[in-house]
């Protein structure tokens, strides 16, 4: 089936595509919206189930989910963009640059990792996909995934958005969030896909993130061609949203580079 996926569209100029995080949305990419519009041509789809984008009835893959972000360029006439993905966005970013390197002129890969998952992160992801559906409500979510979203410092001293991600993943659709769940645990290791990458690349990792570590990165990092690597202090999976400043200043000035690359 073909989805057509929902997405926020602002600004003008060079067309900057972000992926959000499991299990959020595009609701996730306020700041950078705001941030970012004002010099590039900003796009933040909510991938299939997620958001006001519906689900569809095809077998879980993330690959499907990159051909659903392609199609979008089409229809809003993108022939090329800077791709950017965090954490579950990242695999998809990742995919991309793997079917469809004809639409990413640079890659931001933020809180994502190369690696497919162990079997017991696999297992794991398995087990809430059937418990989401089995409940019906995302309550085991809120309880296995939520506290690992954030770090600490976040915990401590941001109160207010850590509510707003709260806030995020109790509003995730059940079945969609087992559907990427089961997607995500199919997935393959991307690093063949990273080591032909022909395309610039920015690493982006927040200091305190457990799930996609610092070592994560660094492997990223290694196995591209052409890759800069950042480390936001303070921040945990969540970096464009618990440091959104230092998030915006890294990809503004990775995309205008590019720009100037390719004008």
């Amino acid at each position: 089936m073909t989805v057509q996926l929902y997405a926020r569209d602002v600004g003008s100029g060079t067309p900057l595509v972000l992926l959000h995080a499991f299990p959020l949305s595009s609701a996730m990419w306020l700041n950078q919206r705001e941030g970012l519009a004002t010099r590039f041509r900003v796009i933040t789809p909510d991938l299939r189930g997620f958001g006001g984008s519906v689900l569809g009835g095809d077998e879980p893959s993330i690959e499907e989910m990159a051909d659903d972000v392609a199609r979008l360029f089409r229809r809003l006439g993108i022939t090329r963009a800077v791709v950017g993905g965090l954490s579950m966005g990242g695999y998809v970013a990742m995919a991309m640059c793997r079917r469809h390197p004809d639409l990413v002129m640079g890659v931001v890969l933020a809180d994502t990792r190369a690696s497919a998952d162990t079997d017991e992160v696999r297992d794991g992801r398995v087990r809430q996909a059937e418990r989401l559906e089995t409940d019906g409500t995302v309550a085991v979510l809120v309880d296995e995934v939520l506290p690992d979203l954030v770090g600490p410092t976040t915990l401590r001293q941001r109160a207010l958005v850590y509510g707003r991600v709260r806030g995020l993943v109790q509003a995730t659709p059940p079945r969609a969030a087992a559907w990427a769940q089961r997607a995500m645990a199919a997935r393959a290791e991307s690093f063949e896909t990273l080591r032909e990458l022909k395309v610039p690349a920015l690493v982006i990792v927040g200091s305190e993130d457990t799930l996609a570590t610092e070592e994560d990165a660094h492997a990223m990092v290694d196995a591209l061609p052409n890759a800069e690597l950042l480390v936001i202090p303070r921040a945990g999976h969540l970096c464009a949203v618990e440091q959104p400043d230092l998030f915006n200043q890294a990809v503004a000035e990775f995309a205008a580079a590019l720009a100037r690359m390719t004008n």
